[in-house]
């Protein structure tokens, strides 16, 4: 009688975590930033189609990493979540705490239910009407949630860039100089690489968009084309 294959649950969940952190790290990073007129988001994206980064409601935005169809799928229910609750009930009890909390419960059921986990990394940020107002959250592949301050970085090198803008970041940079920030982070050299490699990424190559607290109700807008250039001064 052949006996059962056996795996504790400890190496299980090693596993399943090892294996969605490889598909993440693979992905390019996003970089999530505040600035004094609210929320900005960066990635490298040369595709005008599928976006790494979205409007989920009046006052919330939407970005990702790691697989595509993923992501994209848990964005199309967020959107649904946030509808549905501004029809029911009122426009001002949809928040980024409600929608991360959402979220937090589908992530963390994959995790433990399913044979593979999802392999995205999310933020769900919400502009408020002051900078103390504004919420980012950091939803990892587990379901774990963090309340992150001022600004995040996943995918990709995401650890070596984040000690990078630590050091450069200050609450009220103007966009301009957020933007400049997370364009030359993005282009950092690989691990061990000379700081001669760093890239100059072209903003055709971008994603940009903003949560601007000044906008009447719908704060999200996308940066493109000339907006953008010049903000990234004329690269």
């Amino acid at each position: 009688m052949s006996m059962p294959f056996y795996v504790s649950p400890e190496q299980l969940m090693k596993d399943r975590a090892d294996y969605a952190r490889k598909g993440i790290a693979r992905g390019r990073s996003v970089v999530v930033l505040a600035y004094d007129d609210g929320i900005a988001f960066a990635t490298e994206n040369p595709s005008r189609a599928l976006h790494k980064v979205s409007e989920i409601y009046d006052r919330i935005a939407f970005a990702a990493v790691g697989k595509y169809n993923e992501f994209e799928n848990l964005r199309v229910a967020g959107v649904r979540y946030a509808d549905l609750r501004g029809y029911s009930y009122d426009r001002r009890d949809v928040t980024a705490r409600g929608l991360a909390n959402a979220y937090a419960q589908t992530l963390g059921t994959v995790f433990t239910t399913e044979s593979k986990p999802l392999e995205v990394e999310l933020v769900v940020a919400e502009v408020g009407d002051t900078p103390d107002s504004d919420q980012i959250y950091r939803l990892s592949y587990d379901g774990s949630v963090t309340d992150e301050q001022g600004f995040v970085v996943m995918g990709g090198q995401s650890e070596r860039l984040r000690e990078e803008i630590a050091g450069s970041w200050t609450p009220g940079m103007p966009l301009a100089a957020v933007l400049d920030l997370a364009v030359r982070v993005l282009g950092a050299p690989p691990e061990g690489a000379d700081e001669d490699d760093r890239r100059v990424i072209p903003a055709a190559q971008l994603e940009v968009a903003v949560l601007d607290r000044t906008r009447p109700r719908r704060a999200f807008r996308r940066l493109t084309g000339p907006v953008l250039t010049e903000l990234l001064g004329g690269q």
